[in-house]
């Protein structure tokens, strides 16, 4: 096991649309909250949420109240999953390995949950939401593997990162109570099916980016002479 002193905690990367308000949020909300409440609890609120999302996807298939569930549940979600380490870091309680690994690890198996719900839903065939999550792991090991071997944890994507995803997919419910079809060339097609078509695309765009860049970078910073 690598000791304390020789950690390093990798370089934090985040350029998405909502980021600079995002951070004044979360620092206005960190120093307000109960001294009993600690990181941990964010975090298992976080999961406990992904957990409400895919079950409340679920309950859509029998009454669109499931739909109102997962934007509440969602709300959660980025409460607990975004504050948990902005709250170690306010109250100097750092601890970058197991928060690392326990928020993320905890992130892969809510996910589980969420584009479960959503193949049970209804409202997104159940093809599309395997691809969608087989994206996902494919986007997020390049990101860990990129963490330890470049040294930068990328928080986002093409100015996209996890909280404007989760404004997508509020915004994507709140179109789903109107009308559950899109139209294109005269033919029907469920909004997500299509919303989810073009997220797999975007994501496998995404991650082929930064396996070549990455790629890239290692190559030429362990050259062969």
């Amino acid at each position: 096991m690598e000791s304390d002193n020789e950690f390093r905690a990798a370089e934090r990367e985040h350029r998405s649309l909502l980021s600079s308000v995002e951070k004044k949020a979360l620092l206005w909300l960190a120093p307000r909250l109960p001294k009993w409440v600690n990181s941990d609890h964010l975090t298992i609120l976080g999961f406990v949420s992904l957990i409400g999302v895919g079950a409340s996807y679920w309950y859509a298939r029998l009454s669109q109240a499931g739909l109102l569930w997962v934007i509440v549940f969602f709300i959660l979600n980025w409460f607990g999953d975004s504050l948990d380490g902005t709250l170690a870091r306010v109250r100097k309680r750092q601890r970058p390995r197991y928060g690392f690994y326990v928020d993320h690890v905890l992130d892969a198996c809510g996910s589980v949950f969420v584009f479960g719900g959503l193949a049970l839903s209804g409202y997104m065939s159940e093809r599309i939401a395997v691809g969608l999550l087989v994206a996902y792991f494919l986007l997020s090991i390049e990101v860990y593997l990129a963490t330890y071997t470049v040294g930068k944890f990328h928080l986002s994507f093409a100015m996209f990162s996890p909280t404007e995803l989760r404004l997508l997919l509020i915004a994507g419910n709140l179109a789903l109570l109107v009308h559950p079809y899109a139209i294109i060339a005269g033919k029907p097609y469920l909004l997500f099916d299509v919303g989810g078509a073009i997220g797999i695309v975007g994501i496998g765009v995404a991650t082929l980016w930064s396996i070549a860049r990455h790629t890239c970078y290692l190559y030429r910073a362990e050259r062969l002479s």
